[in-house]
């Protein structure tokens, strides 16, 4: 007889996805991904507030004391994030079809350009937008 051990199948292991180091490119699809499922519900919320805002002087009135608000402002700085973070992201993932920035460098800087732009193009709109 022939002396063979018997083993356990293998477990699932649960991995943590916040503990996990993921690399840029995979943060920057995330967010990606994120950003235009975001973009995506908030399209409905976008239409009824510039139907209201064209209902009437009362209506853009309540619009923009909607707006003005620090939730109302707050918001609108994050779907400005999103919409620059989908944009830029988008642009990288279209060169990366293209055959454009394929090495790992390249891609790699690419993704931080992609992920970093966002918020600093983010700030320098609200800047010469507030100026």
């Amino acid at each position: 007889m022939e002396d063979r051990k018997i083993h356990a199948p293998r477990q699932p292991r649960f991995l943590n996805p916040f503990a996990m180091r993921l690399p840029v490119g995979a943060v920057v699809s995330i967010l990606h991904r994120i950003s235009g499922v975001l973009l995506f519900l908030l399209l409905p919320v976008a239409a009824w507030l510039f139907a209201e805002s064209l209902a009437g002087a009362e209506g853009y009135a309540r619009v923009q004391e909607r707006l003005a608000s620090v939730p109302g402002r707050l918001a609108l700085i994050f779907v400005l994030w999103a919409f620059l973070h989908h944009f830029l992201a988008g642009m990288r993932f279209l060169l990366l079809d293209a055959g454009r920035g394929n090495r790992l460098a390249a891609a790699r800087r690419m993704g931080w350009m992609a992920l970093l732009a966002a918020p600093v193009a983010t700030v320098a709109l609200l800047w010469a937008w507030r100026g």
